[in-house]
């Protein structure tokens, strides 16, 4: 279930790339922090792709999910870089008030 509605949400259309691998990167946060304890990470990982990869063409987001997936069943495992989106202001008040 929550597989199904991480992809539904990585799979918002075209989008710059860099926005696309923060998006993957939330994304492949959510799953992982939703899989069982005891889950076989590997075939996890793999399920979560072959999920996936049916939409990679169309959707940045979940192409960099995908290849995330990917990288992290490489052996030997190496670290991932899931560092948070950078903060941004998006216009706070003054930009509700000229919202038409």
């Amino acid at each position: 279930m929550l597989l199904e509605r991480t992809i539904l949400q990585l799979n918002t259309g075209p989008m710059p790339p860099a926005r696309a691998l923060e998006l993957a990167r939330m994304g492949y946060r959510q799953w992982l922090a939703g899989l069982p304890g005891n889950a076989d990470y590997r075939a996890e990982a793999m399920r979560a792709y072959e999920m996936a990869a049916p939409l990679r063409r169309g959707a940045p987001a979940v192409a960099a999910f995908c290849d995330l997936l990917v990288e992290s069943t490489r052996v030997p495992p190496v670290p991932l870089d899931l560092s948070l989106p950078a903060q941004r202001r998006r216009g706070g008040a003054r930009a509700r008030r000229a919202a038409p």
